[in-house]
């Protein structure tokens, strides 16, 4: 059975933005979800923030056509009333990543992908680097340590 990766925000904006150190290793990630070797998953919450930073930096046809192409190898899940209601009741520090957590965590994915682990600190699920999550599944050795 494929991995179901939920993909954090960060990962996405390195590809994005070509954010070194970190873009390799988030590239390995997404040339995974394109191989269709694991199976990709993000919030429409993330897409909102993706399409709001992009669109800051760049435009709003840049925005756009950055995540009409991530739609063809990413599923996007919906983020509803039980979702906020379980981040609204968690003891997150922060709402929004409590939102992503429940997100992934309700949709049973088997990984939380994210540069921010630390942040994850009270999930009940696996939350790995792209590093780690590539080392862990033996896939390259010669990562950055960006993580």
């Amino acid at each position: 059975m494929k991995d179901k990766l939920f993909i954090d925000t960060d990962i996405i904006l390195d590809i994005a933005l070509t954010r070194q150190p970190h873009f390799y290793s988030s590239a390995c990630i997404f040339s995974l979800m394109e191989s269709k070797s694991v199976v990709g998953y993000t919030s429409s919450l993330i897409v909102s923030n993706i399409y709001y930073i992009i669109r800051k930096l760049d435009s709003h046809k840049t925005a756009i056509n950055y995540i009409s192409k991530m739609r063809l190898f990413i599923n996007i899940l919906s983020v509803d009333d039980e979702i906020i209601s379980l981040a609204l009741d968690s003891n997150f520090k922060n709402f929004e990543d409590a939102i992503h957590y429940y997100c992934a965590y309700n949709n049973n994915m088997d990984y939380l992908i994210t540069r921010n682990v630390k942040d994850y600190a009270k999930a009940h699920m696996k939350v790995h680097t792209p590093v780690e999550y590539l080392k862990l599944k033996n896939i390259t050795d010669s990562l950055d340590t960006g993580g």
